[in-house]
């Protein structure tokens, strides 16, 4: 890989960081309310770590995202229901 290639995509990289933690401090809290938020962040945090395991060419990290991005959906519907 090209140095100024990971230079084009670091942010996403750090948002998508940023958003996994947020997503687990919302899950953690311990508040019902919000639960559904914390889910609904892990979807796009998921989504970007998908898009960059695509990109990296490392598929077991793309293939794992995706199974936790199902079961954040998954914890969405289960919260709503």
């Amino acid at each position: 890989m090209k140095i100024r290639y990971y230079h084009n995509i670091d942010g996403w990289r750090w948002l998508g960081f940023v958003l996994a933690m947020v997503g687990a401090f919302l899950l953690s809290g311990g508040n019902p309310d919000i639960q559904w938020m914390g889910w609904a962040v892990a979807c796009f945090s998921c989504s970007i770590w998908i898009y960059m395991g695509i990109k990296d060419k490392d598929t077991p990290r793309a293939l794992m995202e995706l199974f936790y991005l199902l079961l954040a959906i998954r914890g969405i519907v289960n919260w709503v229901n």
